[in-house]
């Protein structure tokens, strides 16, 4: 397979597995509801999407820094309403 088309393979799973977070986090602002929400599973989350942008900058790939950089802002988000609003 040549590496442009497994570049947009790992792109596209990049900004998939991102998107997939912004309905949650708009959901979790605008009404402040997070009793259904686990804290132990957002926290893990969170975890794994810091350690996949250390790894993405360990190995200079763009699209894993960006999108787990975007990750950790939107999972950051949805941890923080938790740890407010229970």
């Amino acid at each position: 397979m040549p590496a442009w088309m497994i570049e947009a393979i790992g792109t596209l799973a990049a900004i998939l597995g991102t998107i997939c977070w912004l309905p949650q986090s708009i959901k979790t602002i605008m009404t402040r509801e997070t009793a259904s929400l686990s804290l132990w599973s957002n926290l893990l989350l969170f975890a794994t999407v810091c350690l996949w942008f250390l790894y993405g900058l360990a190995i200079g790939s763009w699209p894993l820094m960006g999108a787990n950089a975007v990750s950790i802002v939107l999972v950051g988000i949805i941890v923080g309403m938790k740890l407010r609003h229970g």
